[in-house]
């Protein structure tokens, strides 16, 4: 029997991230193609420069594309960005015959879609939660019981149809048909949190470049998301204005020298970097260099903990915090987080991989193999019929493979 095979793209602030996977079982992928490409015309989940974003995202494919040995027709698409809203519905219905089947739950679901949405905004997730039978709460499938009243909560996320409709433009430009938005925060709770943490309450941070994206869950159902325009380039443009330097080199030295908490540091280390009008490279402090991206993530999480008290939910936080994305490589971070917001911090990344996973192996690329998982729950899992074949898919894939053999 032929093994599925499914593609992702992780389009950030700092980088493009494309993966293909095959489908081992109803719990494990292997990655067999990796295109890692920096992101050009992206700037905090929203596209700025659509000619310069959709050549990036091309770079990505084809180099996926070359290392699989596979030509993909579609993928689904990470979205983060100050854009993104989201609010908790509920819907009833009256159940008619007293027996509940399809149709019914079919719905309610419908029923609690059927909010006022702008014509500005997109739907991009309505995630249920658990239903209500005759007032009984906590049912997590009510197909086949009997009652005359059918509730279902729900948590229905949406974004600025511009920004999600330029994100679509520049992968439909490369010949991919768009499968389906996924909230970055979503996609990396797929692959940093337990079953355990779920249950019990936990709150996800995936810390990029531009953004900082947020999910809580509780009881196995997520109760709240957001993505905040903060993150690690913040860190970055700090060090460049203290230290006079350009915003690559103050890339540089906060991955190699920084750390998020000065006491970490001795008063005798020091780096070396040439500053803007200096011929020679200049001597600095670390603990300097410390003290300045402390200040920044102090704010961060600062930012974050008050987003956290607004969803008024902040009290069923057991599990703490998972932090993940590019910035919780930051030494000391976790520490400076958990101060912050009273709560137990753990830095995560993607485990149990298999295939070409030498470049993901960091909190980084959480997002983008949590992209993976998700597709596979959703699609192979959940909804098997998605993935019948395209009547278009050979068509997409012979234009494709013209177009890589002469670029």
């Amino acid at each position: 029997m032929e093994k599925l095979h499914l593609a992702t793209i992780d389009i950030g602030t700092s980088k493009i991230c494309t993966l293909i996977a095959q489908v081992e079982s109803e719990n494990a992928v292997k990655i067999l193609g990796v295109g890692i490409e920096p992101s050009q015309g992206v700037r905090k989940g929203m596209v700025y420069d659509i000619q310069q974003a959709t050549a990036a995202i091309s770079k990505s494919i084809r180099k996926a594309e070359r290392t699989s040995g596979f030509q993909i027709s579609d993928a689904i698409i990470s979205i983060a960005g100050s854009h993104i809203n989201a609010i908790n519905n509920k819907a009833t219905v009256s159940i008619v015959g007293g027996c509940i089947d399809e149709y019914e739950i079919r719905r309610v679901i419908d029923s609690v879609k059927a909010v006022p949405i702008p014509n500005n905004r997109t739907i991009l997730h309505t995630m249920q939660r658990t239903y209500s039978v005759d007032g009984i709460e906590g049912i997590r499938s009510p197909l086949g019981m009997y009652g005359r009243r059918l509730d279902v909560e729900a948590h229905i996320i949406t974004g600025a149809t511009a920004t999600v409709e330029n994100l679509k433009q520049c992968i439909l430009a490369n010949e991919i048909e768009v499968n389906s938005f996924v909230l970055n925060s979503l996609a990396a709770g797929e692959v940093v949190l337990s079953d355990i943490e779920k249950q019990s309450g936990v709150f996800v941070c995936d810390l990029g470049a531009g953004t900082a994206d947020l999910a809580i869950y509780f009881n196995n159902d997520v109760w709240h998301t957001n993505s905040l325009p903060i993150g690690g380039a913040h860190i970055t443009n700090d060090i460049a204005q203290i230290f006079h330097l350009s915003y690559n080199q103050a890339e540089e030295v906060k991955k190699i020298h920084g750390s998020a908490l000065p006491e970490l540091i001795d008063d005798e280390e020091f780096f070396y970097a040439r500053s803007f009008g200096q011929e020679e490279s200049a001597k600095y402090s670390r603990k300097e260099l410390a003290s300045v991206i402390s200040v920044r993530v102090e704010e961060i999480f600062q930012l974050i903990r008050q987003d956290i008290k607004r969803s008024g939910i902040d009290h069923i936080l057991p599990a703490g915090m998972v932090l993940t994305g590019g910035c919780a490589l930051l030494p000391g971070i976790e520490r400076v987080a958990s101060n912050v917001l009273g709560l137990p911090v753990r830095v995560a990344k993607p485990e149990n991989l298999t295939g070409m996973i030498d470049q993901l192996d960091s909190p980084a690329f959480s997002a983008s193999v949590g992209l993976l998982y998700w597709r596979m729950k959703t699609e192979v899992i959940e909804d098997p019929q998605s993935r019948k074949a395209d009547p278009g898919e050979a068509l997409s894939k012979v234009r494709r493979f013209i177009r890589m053999l002469f670029p």
